[in-house]
Formats: structure tokens, C-alpha cells, sequence
């Protein structure tokens, strides 16, 4: 699996933070981001959803 998080489009909602808190979390600046070492996903079963929830569109889940 692979995750892109379009930082030019994020704004900071932490909806994919709250909904897969294994995988995503936000920067300093308030911005989300994949955890380290988590760059596949993990397996987890809330990465797409967590992409879905993102109100700005700005998380892409594709198969490696």
C-alpha cells in the first residue's frame, strides 16, 4: 500500500489522525503525516477510511 498526503492541500483537520491513530498523525505545524516506519499503511484496516474522512481530498491510497 502506499499513502501520498498532498501537503499543498491539507489544512490541518486531523480527521485521518482520529480515524487511523496507528498510521497518521500531524506535524508541528498542525499538518498530517504518516508515522515513521508506517510509510505501507501497517496493515491497518482504517487507512482508507481515514483517507475518506479527509474533508480536502488530500490523502491517496493506492497498492504498491
Amino acid at each position: 500500500m502506499n499513502i501520498v498526503i498532498d501537503k499543498d492541500v491539507c489544512i490541518g483537520a486531523g480527521q485521518c489522525a482520529l480515524t487511523a491513530p496507528n498510521v497518521f498523525t500531524q506535524d508541528d505545524d498542525g499538518f498530517s503525516e504518516v508515522l515513521p516506519g508506517i510509510e505501507d499503511g501497517g496493515g491497518d484496516p482504517l487507512v482508507r477510511e481515514a483517507a475518506r474522512a479527509c474533508p480536502v481530498g488530500a490523502i491517496t491510497v493506492s497498492e504498491a
